[in-house]
Order: C-alpha cells, then structure tokens, then sequence
C-alpha cells in the first residue's frame, strides 16, 4: 500500500513538472538590425533573455517579459557595425531557473552571393510592400507579420513565391483590423528556399484611416460619389459637396460614409433643392475622416442647359388614310349616280 502511495505521489510530481519543463525557444532569426524568437508553451510571466555577441563579447542585451506562447520581436540599438562573424542567444527563465535556449551565428558585410535583392520595403496601414529584385529566378517563403508592443499579432507565410527575371512589385495585405492612432510594426522575412539565406526588414507606422474618391457623377439634379477605403483601419468619414456659381456659393451638402476597410467601396448621392438653372456651375467634393480632416478631394463643372419642349405632330394613321379613301370612292359613285340621272332625263 505505502508503495503505491509513493508511485501515485511521484507520478503526481512528474505531471506538476510538465508544464515546466515543456517550455523552449523553438526558432530565432537575427541580424544587426533586429532578431525574433518564437517560444513554444510559455506562460504568463516568464523571462525572455535576448543577447547579441561578437568574438564572445555581449554587445547588447534585452530582456522580455512574456504573456503566453508566440513570436517576440526586439530591435538592437543602432551601433557601429563591422564585416564579421556575430552571434545570437535567446534565453527563457522562469522564476530564476533556466527553461529552454537556443543559439544561432551570422555574418554581416563582405559580398555574399544572393539571388534576390530587396530594392524597398515600407509597412502601412494597409499592409506590407515589397520590391524585389532578382537577376534570375529565384524561389523563396514569405514570411510577414504584424507587430504591436513588441509580440507578433500573427505570422503569415506564402510559399512558394517566385521571382522571375527583373523587378517584382509584392504586397500583402493585412489580416487583421487597426486601432487608429495605434503604433505598429510590419516586419518580413524572405528566405531563399536552395541556399536558406535570410533577409528581414521592418518599420513602424501610426494606424491611420483612409480612402480615396475614385468616381464622380453630377447634373442639373444633383451629384455623386464613389469611396475606395485604403486602410484596415475602420474609415469612418463624411463627403462635402460644395456648389457654387461665378465663386458665390448655392449649397454645401454633407453625408456620412458607410465604414469602409481596403477594398470596400461605395457611392454616396444627392439631390441639389431644385433643378438649376441653365449656366456654368463649380461642384467641389470633399472626403473628410473622422476628426475632420481632409482626405481626399475632387473639383467638377457641370453646364446646366435650357431644357426644350417637345410640340407632339399629330400624323394621319393608316387608319385615317383608308376612312378618306372610302369616303372619296362613295363621293364618286354618288357623283356618277347623279350624271346618270340627269342623262336619263334627256
């Protein structure tokens, strides 16, 4: 009995120690710019070490406090950097005691052999672009992500992508909805499928709202427009349609927008009060956010015309044609009745 409470017990302390010993850094990626790691099973409040070392000498090092499972993203402070070999470690500590590490070594400068070439990259609030330059083909994974307060939101990978011979315009929307006036970041990684050579770029942005006019229509009755959003943040704006005549102004009429995220689009219309008047007018449409700054405007002109009446012709139906006719034969007959009479009489 005593030794089945002892293996229940030891049992019991195995399981308690899973969790524990569970944890690990399963993937780092670093350069001189910024490094990543993904960590596996971690819980609420353990430590993430972050080290950056050349010849063995820590040239910087930050620490993480992490919330839970997922991918962490740090950027290394600016620093004079020199062709050579450097060196990587992503250590994870809970409570003081060591949980999981994982190293990695890199070489910056000199000429290294490359299929590719990232000629530009900008993250926005409507996702990540790329420009990518390649003398030949060359096949590669994508890997893109969006950042917010140093953890990675979600990680997306497009594989396989290739580059063919000359310059590759590559964008990728983002997945998720902005917070407007949220700072974020976007960072990808391209990694050359034949050799594993790795090429990481990130920036930050401030989330903002956006959407642009991209058709107008207007007459003597009133006007329209159509509203592209060009943002995943939430566009919640209004349009302004300012007629006026010879710089006097007749109308200034506002309408909300429907929300629009990248890739909704709709058209927004209104009545002038009456018909215009024939004569020159100046239309301005105005496309302002939320605050109420301008957006996006456009200016037209519309010519009002003299409107004609249209005087109905009255036609003679075949109808009407065939009544004469019949009418013409019976006077006919009735005339040659006549001379007949008269002939008899003599």
């Amino acid at each position: 009995m005593a030794m089945k409470c002892v293996f229940f017990l030891l049992m019991a302390s195995s399981l308690l120690l899973l969790p524990a010993l569970g944890q690990e850094v399963v993937d780092l990626y670093s350069d001189l710019q910024s490094c990543d790691v993904t960590v596996a099973g971690t819980g609420a409040g353990d430590l993430l070490k972050l080290e950056l070392f050349s010849s063995g000498k820590v040239l910087q090092s930050k620490t993480l406090a992490l919330d839970g499972p997922g991918t962490w993203v740090a950027r290394w402070d600016k620093m004079p950097s020199t062709e050579g070999s450097y060196s990587a470690r992503a250590t994870l500590f809970r409570n003081g005691s060591l949980l999981s590490e994982k190293s990695i070594d890199f070489h910056h400068g000199g000429r290294v052999p490359v299929k590719f070439d990232v000629r530009d990259y900008q993250a926005d609030s409507s996702g990540v672009h790329l420009l990518i330059y390649s003398p030949d083909l060359a096949i590669v994974d994508i890997y893109h992500m969006l950042i917010k307060d140093g953890k990675a939101l979600y990680v997306a990978r497009e594989s396989p992508v290739s580059i063919s011979d000359g310059i590759r315009n590559i964008d990728f929307d983002w997945k998720q909805l902005l917070v407007r006036g949220e700072q974020y970041s976007g960072r990808v990684k391209i990694v050359e499928k034949e050799t594993g050579q790795t090429r990481a770029f990130m920036s930050s942005f401030l989330a903002r709202e956006d959407a642009r006019i991209t058709d107008t229509y207007e007459d003597e009755t009133g006007a329209s427009a159509t509203i592209l959003g060009k943002s995943m943040t939430p566009f919640h704006g209004f349009l302004r349609f300012l007629l006026a005549q010879d710089e006097r102004s007749l109308a200034t009429l506002e309408k909300k927008t429907p929300v629009l995220l990248k890739g909704d689009d709709e058209t927004i219309e209104v009545s002038w009060n009456k018909t215009l008047n024939p004569g020159i007018y100046q239309l301005k449409i105005q496309l302002l956010g939320t605050e109420g700054d301008l957006i996006d405007f456009t200016e037209r002109v519309i010519e009002a015309k003299a409107r004609t009446n249209l005087t109905a012709v009255k036609t003679e139906t075949p109808k009407d044609s065939s009544s004469s006719m019949i009418l013409g034969l019976l006077g006919l007959v009735a005339f040659a009745g006549i001379i007949y009479v008269i002939r008899g009489r003599r």
